[in-house]
């Protein structure tokens, strides 16, 4: 028995003033609960919890539902948007009841089912259109819905966890599920992320986002109503009640059910509006499924309430519709959110003075030969910052690195990074705001909005510990935060953090080698764009597939002599490194080619430039792939840093 079911069974024991007795036997026989499969502290948590406080407690939904009276409130049957049943009301509720139902039902076309992808719960509550602006709708369901597939991030919003398959989960929402209804397939939509799931502490909600259908499909916000209703409000709860004998009267479920369960049900009752806590209750007829259920007014003619928990024989409780508005405006004070998260709500700007005195990438840093940027094909067209120079026009320059950024791609090309080992400061991460570089148009940047899908991060194109130098820890603190622009980050794909190891190791693999000389290097990063490269939603950015790495330094050759030294390298699953051995005609390196995580290869610079169309200068003649001994390596798969040809 788990913990869920035998908690579940002890709250029926509450409403039969027994609890005072399973309190006592806890203390006594903890081994006894263990053999059946449960804990006694979670027991006793479940015991120490007030039920009518239940607003703030993340319960499953088989838990929060509830039968409130054996008679009279009957959970009518919704068919093809129509609710039977009406004249049954007749006894429990005033003669105009059905003419009051028959002004709401165009209301119950917005009410679905959530449904899981990759979980072992087919579905798991009731979702209401809260807001539709035309293009994109909000689904108003609770927390403890939500956090079946999700869980909060530290700005407020929710991310799919992996299922122990290491699948990540889903949702959808289908608004059918009606009675001996067929699917159709256009009222059913993809929830793209929950933009909102609330703290264990605060109110039990969740807001979650789909695009909106075609005009066709009659789905639309329901109305929120004036205010949060009154004692005895004639209401109704729509949803989709599953079967839970567990937490009611097998008997009493029967007579209302009839064992049709799972689909959408129209549950009238009466508003019981308790004055302590802000909790709304109501006696409408609940069971599991119904969690996350709109509680409309047939007064009003709209929702008064989202419904979330419910004791057998006792009441149901809702999150008042005031609490709602409170969230869709952002003002509401019910949910604790830190000053560093509020912060980064709105993406801060720097303009051009903050910038003041910055050099950007330095082409002599070597000293002894010159390392210049490479050529970037107009097709790119890149910004002209500001405060830009007549030498170096298109370079927004930041402490120790400059970066060429592309109006068309609203992307880096390319950051130029300049290295020195000798004056390196370690400086802890504790910032988290990225800001916008007002040197360039700010809405030809991304910002924080357009970073809204979980598995994208904002990928730094400077390694941000390789920035913290300089003769000073104020120096090393400047270049630290320049880092934090998003004109110097790429949209990644998570997968490829998954190479941090060989990736990130570069720099300091080849100047710790001895055949390098010194502790200075520049570093060239940025994406290799391609036309696979998918959409970043709708911000006319790509999701660059690819990421190319090119280390300069000097190196010591058989005389002694310095030399410039320079290698270049490309994170990829393996698509971009194919196709690149097949335009050259080199069809049996490919035989058998494995796709898989991302990895790092180093290539050839000639190489680079094919697959970029950048030209880097001198760069190519200093690659050790360029050299007689080495003609034969187009590319060199790194699994460890010490494959590295230098």
């Amino acid at each position: 028995m788990t913990d869920d079911r035998a908690i579940s069974r002890l709250e029926r024991l509450g409403t039969t003033g027994a609890l005072d007795k399973v309190k006592a036997a806890l203390d006594k026989a903890p081994p006894i609960l263990d053999e059946f499969g449960f804990s006694a502290d979670a027991v006793r948590a479940a015991l120490g919890t007030r039920f009518d406080q239940l607003e703030s407690v993340g319960m499953r939904a088989s838990q929060l539902e509830a039968i409130v009276r054996a008679v009279g409130r009957p959970p009518l049957i919704v068919r093809n948007g129509k609710i039977e049943g009406t004249m049954a009301l007749a006894d429990d509720f005033d003669a105009g009841i059905s003419g009051r139902i028959a002004a709401v039902e165009p209301l119950v076309g917005s009410v679905g089912r959530i449904e899981f992808i990759n979980h072992d719960m087919a579905w798991g509550g009731t979702g209401w259109v809260i807001e539709d602006d035309g293009t994109t709708m909000l689904i108003a369901t609770n927390r403890h819905v939500a956090k079946l597939v999700a869980r909060r991030t530290a700005n407020g919003d929710g991310t799919y966890m992996f299922s122990p398959a290491s699948v990540r989960y889903g949702a959808r929402i289908d608004f059918g599920e009606e009675a001996d209804v067929p699917p159709d397939p256009t009222r059913v939509l993809k929830i793209e992320k929950f933009t909102y799931l609330a703290d264990d502490a605060a109110a039990d909600v969740a807001i979650a986002r789909v695009t909106r259908p075609d005009a066709g499909v009659p789905i639309g916000a329901l109305p929120l109503a004036a205010n949060d209703g009154d004692d005895q409000e004639t209401v109704a709860v729509v949803g989709y009640p599953a079967s839970d004998p567990f937490r009611n009267d097998p008997t009493e479920m029967q007579n209302y059910f009839k064992d049709i369960y799972d689909v959408k049900r129209f549950a009238p009752g009466f508003l019981r509006v308790q004055d302590t806590l802000g909790i709304l209750g109501h006696d409408c007829t609940t069971l599991g499924g119904n969690s996350g259920s709109p509680v409309i007014s047939l007064e009003q003619k709209g929702v008064v309430g989202l419904h979330f928990a419910g004791t057998y024989g006792v009441g149901n409780s809702a999150v008042r519709v005031s609490t709602l508005k409170g969230l869709l405006d952002q003002t509401t004070t019910v949910v604790p959110v830190p000053d560093e998260v509020a912060a980064v709500f709105e993406d801060p700007t720097h303009d051009a003075d903050h910038f003041a005195g910055r050099e950007g990438y330095d082409p002599n840093f070597l000293r002894v030969v010159n390392v210049p940027l490479p050529t970037i094909p107009d097709a790119l067209d890149l910004a002209k910052p500001s405060d830009a120079t007549a030498e170096r026009p298109h370079e927004l320059r930041y402490q120790h690195f400059g970066v060429l950024y592309s109006l068309a791609k609203k992307s880096p090309v390319i950051a130029a990074l300049n290295i020195d080992g000798d004056q390196t400061r370690r400086i802890k991460r504790s910032n988290s705001r990225w800001w916008k570089d007002l040197r360039i148009s700010a809405d030809k940047q991304l910002g924080r909005d357009d970073y809204d899908d979980p598995e994208i991060d904002r990928g730094h194109m400077v390694r941000r510990a390789a920035t913290n130098w300089g003769p000073d820890v104020e120096t090393a603190k400047r270049a630290n935060l320049d880092s934090f622009h998003y004109t110097a980050a790429s949209p990644q794909h998570e997968g490829l953090n998954q190479n941090t190891a060989t990736w990130l190791g570069l720099e300091d693999h080849i100047m710790d080698n001895v055949r390098t000389f010194g502790f200075r290097a520049n570093v060239f990063t940025g994406p290799v764009f391609s036309d696979d490269d998918p959409p970043l939603g709708d911000s006319g950015a790509p999701i660059p597939l690819h990421y190319f790495k090119v280390v300069t330094m000097l190196a010591e050759d058989e005389n002694a002599t310095l030399r410039l030294h320079a290698t270049a390298y490309v994170l990829s699953q393996g698509q971009l490194i194919q196709q690149l051995l097949l335009d050259q005609g080199l069809a049996a390196a490919v035989e058998g080619f494995t796709f898989g995580a991302f990895r790092t290869f180093q290539v050839r610079i000639d190489d680079l430039e094919t697959l970029t169309g950048y030209d880097f200068g001198p760069l190519r003649d200093a690659d050790p792939l360029a050299t007689p001994d080495e003609a034969n390596v187009r590319v060199q798969p790194l699994d460890r840093l010490e494959q590295i040809r230098l």
